[in-house]
């Protein structure tokens, strides 16, 4: 029906006000309606908090009895840092609950809309799944993979060179490009670079926005052959947000909070058995920015599950000119990486390009 698609992208609208807050758990809104009137919502605004249900629930002064409850992800039905959501609704005997998508966690997994059955109450799933899906890609990888959803990210020329010869890339894409990566970045949970681009660019990897509720994402620098050096921004920018080194060898960095230490890869790091800490220690969604080399291991690793590319109405020109992704590339174009379900999108003057590795 039109009128539960309406309810239910008015929960995915609410759950998204989470975006960047709710890690490990997933954004989640829920609407309560009865006779066509909301009766009240809400949405998980941060880890720890309360669940949309009970914001919703408690909005509709507990009165929900006979109502609809709109829900982008199923009803929880174990116990975490708050009680199940499934009990609460039984508890509070609506008539009917929506739910976008079954919750991918093995620990909830159709358990929570198995209780909601059992107890009388009619449960339709699938409504605006695809969209509950894209919302939580995060999550869905990381409850499912132990592993954290990696976006690879560039800002490139037209003919592909995100720096000219001498290495000068201030700046590739325009204002409002530069602008969207710190949307991102206020939405993930790690930025990852590797030192060249730290030596090269001096960046801070900061979120830089005009409103008061950003955070930094956590940053992450690969420094696999001691090329670092401390007095760059990263280090000395004040910020909330720790920075860790991932190194192959013992190294010390005093202004580091953390020093990973992982085994050698192809060119550096091995970059999946950096993505396996990264999860350990909380990262669910992590924004690769380069450079060149950094891209290249991370795509050699398979460890990439979406582009974003921006290109700049530009053509820099030069063989020696950097590329987004470097090493050694493919030999033949039936072994290049397939991408699929890719978009564009105009952004101010430049050109946003986003597209999902194909596995």
């Amino acid at each position: 029906m039109d009128v539960d698609r309406d309810y239910m992208t008015r929960a995915l609208a609410l759950a998204a006000k989470g975006k960047g807050r709710t890690s490990p758990n997933p954004m989640v809104g829920c609407v309560v309606v009865r006779d066509g009137q909301i009766l009240g919502e809400g949405w998980h605004a941060k880890a720890g908090e309360p669940h949309a249900e009970v914001i919703a629930i408690e909005a509709a002064g507990g009165d929900i009895v006979g109502a609809t409850v709109y829900v982008t992800l199923e009803p929880c039905a174990h116990h975490g840092k708050t009680p199940p959501c499934a009990d609460l609704l039984v508890k509070h005997r609506p008539a009917r609950v929506v739910a976008a998508m079954q919750d991918p966690n093995p620990l909830v997994a159709g358990k929570g809309l198995a209780l909601l059955r059992d107890a009388g109450i009619t449960v339709e799933t699938g409504l605006c799944e695809g969209e509950a899906r894209r919302l939580n890609e995060a999550f869905i990888k990381y409850i499912t993979t132990g592993l954290p959803f990696v976006i690879a990210k560039c800002a490139m020329t037209l003919d592909g060179k995100i720096a000219t010869r001498t290495g000068h890339s201030k700046w590739v894409t325009g204002e409002n490009a530069r602008r969207m990566v710190h949307e991102l970045r206020n939405e993930v949970d790690g930025i990852l670079v590797g030192s060249r681009t730290v030596m090269l660019d001096d960046p801070s990897l900061t979120t830089r926005l005009d409103r008061p509720d950003t955070r930094d994402p956590i940053r992450i620098l690969l420094d696999a052959g001691a090329y670092l050096d401390e007095s760059r921004q990263v280090f000395q920018t004040e910020s909330d947000a720790p920075v860790w080194v991932a190194v192959t060898e013992e190294r010390d960095y005093a202004s580091a909070d953390a020093v990973i230490r992982v085994p050698k890869g192809e060119g550096g790091v091995d970059m999946g058995a950096l993505m396996r800490e990264l999860a350990r220690r909380g990262i669910m969604s992590l924004l690769i920015e380069g450079g060149g080399t950094t891209h290249a291991s991370a795509f050699d690793a398979k460890v990439v599950d979406k582009v974003v590319f921006f290109v700049a109405p530009k053509i820099a020109g030069g063989r020696d000119a950097i590329t987004p992704v470097e090493g050694s590339g493919v030999a033949t174009m039936d072994e290049a990486i397939a991408l699929e379900g890719m978009h564009a999108t105009a952004v101010g003057e430049d050109l946003l390009i986003e597209a999902y590795v194909k596995r």
